[in-house]
């Protein structure tokens, strides 16, 4: 079964819940004469809309199907956010101490304002919940948007499809994408003689299905964690995009697990950094390895090394500067780590994530080509999904840059970063967009 499919038969069941769900909140059961009423009244609800007589005449002369008349006008489209400043940070000269923190200091958290989040227990949710209540705000902006697009045309024609090339760049989407699906449905529209909306939105959301699937063809979204010794995942991005706290849970969720977890703060360039991370080990009950603020990043990594290897940890998860400002230090600095790194452990790093937070949409996509252009990265993080209308990102870095996402934030709960799924993310995107025909 393909992926549409199975977001078709996503779609049939949320529905058939919703009509066999009665309305009525009373506790006594409910009568006969009440249950038919609220069939009748779900039925009505979700009624396709029809294309009047007229209009259809007047496609079937243009040669062309119509869409519907009788959608409601919503929010203008959203603007593209504009690309962030980012600080530039320079390369200190001289080399700190570095110290470890001890076990003794990892008793009682630390409260600061760079970690508001509170350790809950986990949910009991299914994954597929998650995406489905992460995805909210990006299903509704995405919907609004295609309504939007349906109100201003009486049929599809050229124009119409400008307009959606239009729509779905500013939906972040993507534009090689955008550029793509329009391509594809020119045919496709005709040969399924599409004519009213629910339809041809319906062929939309299939070829945006097809288009994610087919980019993601061999693609590994999980973590390449070492069956044996030690797992070293390096963490770049820049300040702001909840690279720390995404190391800070991901800590956290291996310590539970039964592994040894250690921690590096190597973004000696923000003294926040550093104490943030600390708040987090001493909150998962990690330690953490750090320098003084200004100090060499790779002195840093080395002790962090070497204590790893000499006390059997198995996972080591390093935080590094992120400076897109200047290239040049950057990319000087992380080869130093690696090749530091790589002294011990000829094969790793054995993950090269970079953190982006999805609230920012196409400067996300700008960050990560930077960056790619950079290092050599190996997966993505994407925060923040929840709390953005901007969901639409991850089609644009599958189809654009190629990279997969590895990990993906859902919530502000300490156990909401998730391993990425594309098929629950698929299905909790595109199923609230499909239209009863």
């Amino acid at each position: 079964m393909g992926l549409f499919d199975r977001i078709k038969n996503a779609f049939k069941s949320e529905k058939k819940e919703e009509q066999e769900t009665p309305e009525s909140t009373e506790l006594q059961e409910p009568e006969a004469e009440d249950t038919d009423h609220s069939a009748v009244e779900g039925q009505t609800a979700m009624a396709p809309e029809e294309t009047s007589a007229d209009d259809q005449a007047d496609s079937e002369e243009a040669g062309e199907p119509s869409g519907s008349l009788e959608i409601e006008e919503t929010a203008p489209i959203e603007e593209v956010p504009k690309e962030s400043v980012i600080e530039e940070a320079t390369q200190p000269e001289e080399v700190q101490s570095v110290e470890i923190l001890p076990e003794s200091e990892l008793e009682a958290p630390v409260a600061t304002e760079d970690v508001m989040e509170e350790i809950s227990a986990p949910a009991e949710t299914t994954a597929q919940e998650k995406y489905d209540k992460g995805l909210e705000k990006t299903r509704k902006s995405f919907g609004d948007r295609m309504n939007e697009l349906f109100a201003r045309f009486r049929r599809v024609d050229e124009e119409f499809f400008e307009e959606l090339e239009e729509t779905l760049i500013g939906a972040d989407v993507g534009f090689d994408t955008a550029i793509k699906l329009t391509e594809s449905l020119r045919q496709e529209v005709k040969l399924k003689n599409a004519k009213k909306q629910s339809q041809i939105q319906n062929v939309i959301i299939e070829k945006l299905v097809d288009i994610y699937e087919a980019e993601g063809v061999d693609e590994n979204n999980q973590l390449n964690l070492q069956p044996e010794g030690l797992s070293i995942i390096l963490f770049v991005g820049v300040n702001g995009t909840g690279k720390t706290t995404s190391i800070g849970k991901l800590a956290n969720q291996y310590k539970n697990e039964g592994k040894r977890v250690l921690l590096a703060a190597a973004d000696t360039f923000r003294a926040g950094a550093i104490d943030q991370l600390v708040v987090w080990g001493q909150r998962s009950g990690v330690e953490v390895v750090r320098g003084k603020a200004g100090g060499d990043p790779a002195a840093v990594v080395y002790d962090a090394v070497d204590k790893a290897k000499n006390e059997n940890y198995d996972i080591l998860l390093i935080d590094t500067a992120g400076r897109l400002q200047n290239k040049v230090n950057l990319m000087n600095e992380l080869k130093k780590i690696k090749r530091v790194i790589q002294r011990e452990y000829p094969t790793a790093p054995h993950e090269v994530l970079l953190v982006v937070d999805a609230t920012t949409g196409q400067n996300a996509l700008s960050q990560a080509r930077q960056f790619k252009e950079t290092t050599d990265i190996t997966g993505l993080v994407l925060t923040k999904l929840d709390g953005t209308a901007k969901g639409g990102i991850v089609l644009a870095i599958r189809n654009e840059l190629h990279l997969p996402v590895k990990l993906v934030g859902l919530g502000e709960k300490i156990d909401d970063l998730a391993v990425f799924d594309p098929n629950d993310f698929a299905i909790g995107l595109f199923k609230g967009l499909l239209k009863e025909e």
